[in-house]
């Protein structure tokens, strides 16, 4: 399968050089910048098009890598084009293949294809993708193709319905951009300690990377510690009665997931008295 790409932002520049890396062909970039598409053919020793026709000539998936509010845009360009048997692609971790409107009619392929990784840097993220697992949803006709592409790069692929993207996406949001909501939250109680707010970040980031690790090398329940699976209700009320309003309902919130795992870690243990204490 020879890929090309429209859109030459991050995801576009990581795609780009991960599939070339694993000698996957790709053709180019299309950007309606010219000089960004040039900067990504160069980055993947590709080619450069000056116009969405001669990239699709030259491709048979089409990746389509711009931001989700403009996928539709893009898909109306391309119905004007010869798409018939093209494979359309996303990577949108939200927006299903369902954005490709009415694509049956011009007799070629949507999916969405998700990277579960957050690609930070055009040109430094796709040395890390090979961790990624991807998700693949859309036509069933070329979806295992698409899959054993990925599974080539030596990757792992789930496949969704189209129904499951946003709870999907909703995972994804609270496994990553979330956790540094909850880093905020520790970072402030630190500062209220006489911590910088640089020197709360540097202190507490080993102690999520290790946590972090454990979690990638066992089980959730493997790797909790801490006052509430303790059933330690006495550091626990002392955490509550020393924190904000705010900051206590996201500790309650917290916790109450954090429980359920110290139920299954330790069946005999009595943790009604913590629950009753989270419950208020």
């Amino acid at each position: 399968m020879k890929i090309g790409f429209i859109g030459a932002g991050k995801v576009g520049f990581t795609l780009g050089k991960y599939f070339t890396e694993q000698n996957i062909v790709v053709s180019g970039f299309y950007n309606r910048h010219p000089e960004v598409a040039s900067e990504a053919a160069e980055f993947t020793g590709t080619r450069y098009y000056d116009t969405m026709e001669n990239l699709i000539r030259d491709s048979e998936v089409i990746f389509i890598t711009v931001p989700d509010n403009a996928i539709a845009e893009v898909w109306e360009q391309l119905k004007q084009l010869q798409v018939k048997d093209k494979i359309i692609c996303h990577c949108s971790g939200a927006l299903s293949s369902a954005v490709f409107s009415d694509i049956t009619n011009y007799e070629c392929y949507g999916y969405s294809i998700h990277p579960l990784f957050a690609v930070n840097s055009k040109t430094e993220s796709y040395k890390e993708l090979s961790k990624a697992l991807f998700t693949i949803e859309g036509d069933e006709l070329h979806r295992d193709a698409l899959a054993d592409l990925i599974r080539s790069c030596g990757n792992k692929v789930v496949f969704l319905n189209p129904e499951n993207k946003i709870k999907y996406h909703c995972a994804a949001v609270f496994a990553s951009n979330l956790i540094n909501g909850v880093m905020e939250t520790a970072i402030t109680e630190l500062v209220q300690c006489g911590f910088t707010s640089e020197e709360a970040l540097s202190a507490l980031a080993p102690l999520t990377i290790n946590n972090v690790a454990h979690l990638s090398e066992g089980t959730l329940e493997e790797a909790l510690t801490g006052p509430i699976e303790r059933g330690d209700t006495s550091t626990v009320l002392k955490h509550l009665n020393n924190i904000s309003d705010d900051t206590r309902d996201i500790y309650i919130l917290l916790s109450k997931k954090v429980l359920q795992i110290a139920k299954r870690k330790n069946p005999d243990r009595d943790y009604g008295k913590m629950e009753e204490l989270l419950n208020g």
